[in-house]
């Protein structure tokens, strides 16, 4: 009984303390981007800004219109999820309103860790949770992270032609290329695990085995089994997207593009609102290299960081006094309404913001 009483006591704890954990993001997350915005305000706000708001017509019509761009991107992102996944198993059949709830739901860890890497395990489990075997789930996630670093190392050539001359700073030249360098490196690992599924089990439950010996716990021939299945039904349903399923990786490239691009509007649509060219080629371009630099694993979301890099590409044509206004305007949109709406979403299938974890994926049977 005092066995069962302690295990009980230790499950409680570990949980409290990963809500402790994800709390602690959300508020480091929220807290960084409000004290950036707060500092990029007090150094750009000064009467010209003040003089501009007041004497110049603001287009309120295209900050809504930004709003809805912003929900048809995550729309476009379920359409993809969604393709991806229903490919995997014939008898696999998600809705694009289920596949947008997903989308929705993984906004909120994503936008609270490094790189939005919390938001593939909340993917992942609702696409299991829905009937698609684990390894199917994991590909199609993956699967999205894949067509997602292709299609920006593509367009990486585009945006140094356009800000080619204007990235003279030295530490942000080695932050580019260290970004950079990450994306090669996913794609790299990525290609290994495909090519060498046997290597990857082998290394997975040796990963797995020390972990549990870290926390002293025993490695079950349960879970090692279950990691040797979903190695091999996340291989063959990377395999099936690279062979037969060809046409649906071309119709997700297809999607992942107009995703891309139709998030690159948002800003422009701002700028129309200020009353600004919407400098639409330097915009694009800028949006570019903002992912890279945001995919990079520095703060919870990357909060500060996206708001710094923002103002820093932005000023190279925006007047520096509206500089503060306009990454107010665009973190609003693109980061702090997608976080409020995934918190609600989370809440709602989860039951609270902060009970989610691995756990739910390593445990379901």
């Amino acid at each position: 009984m005092k066995y069962k009483a302690l295990v009980i006591a230790k499950v409680v704890t570990r949980r409290e303390g990963k809500k402790k954990t994800i709390k602690l993001s959300i508020i480091l997350s929220v807290l960084f981007s409000i004290i950036i915005i707060i500092i990029l305000l007090y150094f750009t706000i000064n009467a010209e800004t003040i003089h501009y708001l007041s004497t110049t017509p603001i287009h309120y019509e295209y900050f809504i219109a930004a709003v809805f761009v912003n929900l048809i991107y995550w729309v476009l992102w379920g359409a993809r999820l969604k393709i991806l996944s229903n490919a995997i198993d014939d008898s696999f059949n998600i809705s694009l309103w289920e596949s947008t709830k997903i989308v929705i739901a993984n906004l909120f860890l994503a936008n609270i860790t490094p790189s939005m890497a919390g938001g593939e395990p909340v993917r992942i489990y609702l696409l299991n949770k829905d009937g698609l075997n684990l390894g199917g789930a994991t590909a199609a996630v993956l699967g999205e992270r894949l067509l997602d670093a292709v299609f920006i190392l593509i367009m990486i050539p585009f945006a140094l032609f356009i800000f080619g001359g204007y990235i003279t700073n030295f530490y942000f030249q080695i932050g580019l290329s260290i970004a950079i360098i990450i994306f090669l490196v996913f794609i790299g690992v990525f290609a290994y695990a495909l090519k060498y599924p046997i290597r990857t089990k082998y290394f997975l439950v040796k990963i797995a085995k020390k972990i549990q010996k870290i926390t002293k716990k025993e490695t079950s021939q349960y879970f090692i089994e279950r990691i040797s299945l979903e190695v091999d039904n996340f291989h063959n349903s990377m395999i099936f997207f690279l062979t037969k399923g060809k046409k649906t990786f071309l119709y997700a490239g297809i999607v992942t593009a107009l995703f891309w691009i139709t998030g690159w509007t948002i800003p422009i649509l701002l700028l129309l609102g200020l009353d600004l060219e919407p400098f639409i080629l330097e915009s694009c371009a800028a949006q570019i290299l903002i992912i890279i630099i945001s995919m990079m694993p520095t703060t919870p979301g990357s909060s500060g960081v996206s708001e710094g890099g923002t103002a820093a590409l932005y000023s190279v044509f925006i007047s520096s006094s509206l500089v503060g206004v306009f990454v107010l305007l665009f973190r609003f949109v693109t980061y702090h309404i997608g976080l409020i709406a995934g918190a609600i979403f989370q809440y709602r299938i989860f039951k609270s913001v902060a009970s989610f974890s691995m756990d739910r994926i390593t445990s379901k049977k």
